[in-house]
């Protein structure tokens, strides 16, 4: 499976929301904004009105889950991928998207039908670079940057997985609307995963149920 990227005009007519609360949203906005899309910072319920899409960032995974909590965005955002638009979650942000972790927190959303180990290489000494090859990215491999990064222990039937560690451990899934990445492409120059995101949003956004 090859993505078909979205055009500039495409690009034009989506608002994609990043989640604002915590952790490395700004990344995301950057690239987002350099591929022409308009971008709405996410920190409320209603901040979520209207959007094709929503990124939810790496950062810190306890506090990202509080900080739902706090702002009362746990239910809008699991009726957002719901109602069949399109969500991405990298890092923290994938073992928000999960149905269940290791541990007992954070408490997930369970949008997603995987199962998340946090921390799974080790402390912020034990990050990595790793290059992938990535299902559905055209081109060299994508090299992936790895900090405190979970890893996916369980993939339901419906997951596709795009991507997986020499070991055959999953790093990058996509379940119909819904995508995870357990590294951080918002930190590299290369701009195909968020393209990916963005055909993604694009077809949903159409009605367009194929994956």
């Amino acid at each position: 499976m090859t993505t078909k990227l979205t055009g500039k005009g495409q690009r034009s007519e989506l608002e994609v929301g990043v989640l604002a609360v915590q952790g490395d949203f700004a990344e995301h906005i950057s690239v987002l904004r350099k591929l022409g899309v308009d971008v709405r910072e996410v920190r409320l319920p209603e901040h979520l009105d209207s959007l094709n899409g929503l990124i939810i960032p790496g950062g810190e995974s306890t506090t990202l889950s509080r900080l739902m909590t706090l702002y009362n965005l746990r239910e809008p955002l699991q009726k957002m991928a719901a109602d069949g638009r399109a969500v991405w979650g990298t890092c923290a942000g994938m073992i928000m998207l999960s149905q269940e972790i290791t541990e007992n927190d954070p408490i997930p959303l369970g949008i997603m039908d995987i199962g998340v180990q946090r921390n799974a290489f080790g402390r912020q000494v034990d990050s990595f670079e790793q290059q992938l090859s990535i299902n559905g990215l055209d081109g060299d491999p994508f090299h992936a940057i790895f900090i405190r990064a979970p890893v996916i222990i369980r993939v339901g039937k419906d997951v596709e997985v795009l991507a997986a560690l020499d070991d055959n451990r999953p790093v990058a899934v996509k379940q119909g609307n819904l995508m995870a990445t357990s590294f951080h492409p918002e930190l590299t120059n290369d701009y195909r995963f968020h393209s990916y995101f963005l055909d993604l949003a694009h077809r949903k956004s159409l009605g367009n149920g194929s994956s």
